[in-house]
């Protein structure tokens, strides 16, 4: 009798586990196909209405929108290096899916969720966009201050999302918030119980 109430006890089953994770899952999941839909649809309008043109003033010259066929990564980086950025994204693909499973944070979820988004996004383009297969350049579409990049490297939706993505999970891991759910406190250990941060 004290035995099968000890395991009673126990929340680390596995189904505990996926039934804990499962709504943070889901929101990452719900996140990440927005943010993917969003950069598709404005990369098909930008080629759409953009292809030939001079870059389009907006808002007095602070935003200009241009398309920008970018083989390399964010700030033109690594250019002749199309195919290591496929591979670099598809890892961080499957990395994102692979520690869902103990994902218990709603600012985790937010945060892995643009990554994941933004990622794909760009991974689209790579395997879908010319010059062919795992060698696509990617659309970029906003340039800020001054067209062609002058100011700040142009860019899209995705890099906009893995950038703010990024900056978040810096900021969580700053705070002490876990990917499932603890709080790390300042003396170097982790408080119990989950957090919904």
């Amino acid at each position: 009798m004290e035995r099968v109430s000890e395991r009673a006890s126990e929340p680390s089953t596995p189904s505990a586990t996926v039934t804990a994770a499962g709504p943070k899952v889901v929101l990452l999941a719900v996140i990440a196909v927005l943010v993917l839909a969003a950069d598709i649809i404005t990369k098909t309008v930008a080629v759409a209405q953009l292809e030939n043109r001079a870059p389009l003033e907006l808002l007095g010259g602070l935003v200009y929108l241009q398309l920008v066929r970018n083989p390399g990564a964010a700030f033109s980086l690594a250019t002749g290096y199309t195919w290591v950025l496929t591979i670099v994204a598809i890892a961080v693909v499957v990395v994102i899916i692979r520690v869902a499973r103990r994902l218990r944070s709603v600012g985790w979820a937010i945060a892995l969720g643009l990554v994941l988004g933004g990622a794909l996004g760009n991974l689209t383009d790579r395997i879908f966009r010319a010059p062919g297969p795992l060698q696509g350049h990617v659309v970029d579409i906003v340039s800020l201050f001054a067209p062609d990049g002058r100011v700040w490297p142009v860019f899209n939706m995705a890099d906009s999302s893995i950038v703010t993505g990024g900056v978040l999970l810096v900021l969580l891991a700053l705070l002490g918030r876990e990917l499932d759910g603890r709080r790390t406190s300042s003396r170097g250990g982790a408080e119990e119980g989950a957090d919904s941060a």
